[in-house]
C-alpha cells in the first residue's frame, strides 16, 4: 500500500493538564504503523503551558495571536497541514489515539472517516444525550444518510477535499458536525468506525444552550448550502396541506375560500418556487467545481 503523509491535528486551548500524553499516544500509535506522519498542535491563545509542553513533545506548534474558537483552530490546521490525510482529535484525552492507524486503513478508499463513539462522557449527559439523539435524527432525514456520530472529534479526511469547503466552517464547537455535512452533502465516501470514548481531562468548554442551538442551526445552514430542496419542499407541502385544510374548513362554514386561505397557498408555492431556484444555484457551482 502505497505510504501518504498524514498530519495530525489537534486543536488546543488550556489543554495542559492532557496535551502531554495525548502527543505521546499519538507517537506510540503512529511508531508501529507504515505512515509518515507530522503531529500539529494549533494553540488557541492559551493562558497556560500547552503550547510549551507540546513542543517539548517534538510536536509542530502553530500559536494563534488571539482566540477565535475551536473551528477556527481547526480551519488554521488544515490551510497548515503538511500531509495528504488529516486526523483531527480532541487534545483532553477523551479518545485513544490507537484508533488512528485503523482509520487510516480505509483510504484511499474513503474521502473521510470518522470515529463513532460507544458513549457519551461529556458533561450535561442527561440533556446532551436525547438533544444530540434528535439532531442526529434530523441530519440523518435531511442527507439521507445513516449518522452514527454526528459531532465526533475524531476524524480523518482528505486534505484536497476539505480545503474546498473550508468557508463554511464555523468557528465554535460546531466545526466537526459541519465537516462530517460537508462531506455527506456533496456524496463523498464517508466511513465510522467504533471508537472508545473517554471523560475528559480538565474542564470542559461546553456550554449547552449555546452550543446546542448552533450544532442544530450548521444542520440546517449546510443543507441550505448544498441540499436546499430537503428544506424549502416538505416545509412547501407542510404549508400546502395546511391550506387545504383550511380551505375545507372556510367552505364548510362560509361556503367559499377566504383571502386567508389563498395566502397560504401562495406562500407554499413561493416556498417551493425558492427551493427551486436555491437548488439551481447550487447545482450551477458544483458544476463550476
Amino acid at each position: 500500500m502505497k505510504t501518504l503523509t498524514v498530519s495530525i491535528v489537534l486543536p488546543v486551548y488550556n489543554e495542559e493538564k492532557a496535551i502531554g500524553k495525548v502527543i505521546d499516544d499519538i507517537h506510540y500509535a503512529l511508531k508501529q504503523s507504515h505512515w509518515d506522519y507530522e503531529i500539529l498542535v494549533v494553540d488557541d491563545h492559551s493562558s497556560d503551558a500547552s503550547a510549551e509542553i507540546a513542543r517539548g513533545k517534538h510536536a509542530r506548534v502553530i500559536q494563534r495571536t488571539f482566540q477565535g474558537g475551536s473551528g477556527a483552530s481547526r480551519r488554521t490546521g488544515i490551510q497548515n497541514a503538511k500531509g495528504e490525510i488529516i486526523v483531527m482529535l480532541d487534545a483532553d484525552g477523551s479518545y485513544e489515539a490507537s484508533d488512528i492507524p485503523k482509520m487510516l486503513e480505509y483510504f484511499p478508499e474513503y474521502d473521510q472517516v470518522n470515529g463513532a463513539r460507544t458513549s457519551e462522557q461529556g458533561t450535561f449527559k442527561i440533556l446532551r444525550a436525547p438533544t444530540k439523539w434528535f439532531i442526529r435524527q434530523f441530519a440523518c432525514y435531511l442527507t439521507k444518510t445513516n449518522i452514527p456520530d454526528l459531532n465526533t472529534g475524531l476524524k480523518a479526511f482528505k486534505k484536497d477535499i476539505m480545503m474546498k469547503y473550508l468557508w463554511v466552517l464555523p468557528n465554535g464547537f460546531s466545526c466537526v458536525t459541519t465537516m462530517t455535512l460537508a462531506f455527506l452533502a456533496n456524496d463523498y465516501a464517508v466511513k465510522y468506525v467504533p471508537t472508545t470514548y473517554h471523560k475528559r481531562i480538565g474542564k470542559s468548554k461546553f456550554h449547552p444552550v449555546k452550543d446546542t442551538l448552533s450544532y442544530l442551526n450548521t444542520i440546517v445552514r449546510m443543507t441550505m448550502y448544498f441540499k436546499p430542496l430537503r428544506v424549502f419542499m416538505p416545509l412547501a407541502g407542510i404549508i400546502f396541506l395546511l391550506g387545504v385544510i383550511k380551505a375545507i374548513e372556510s367552505f364548510i362554514f362560509t361556503k367559499s375560500m377566504q383571502e386567508s386561505d389563498i395566502i397560504i397557498f401562495l406562500v407554499a408555492i413561493m416556498l417551493g418556487a425558492l427551493g427551486l431556484i436555491a437548488d439551481l444555484i447550487v447545482t450551477y457551482h458544483s458544476r463550476e467545481d
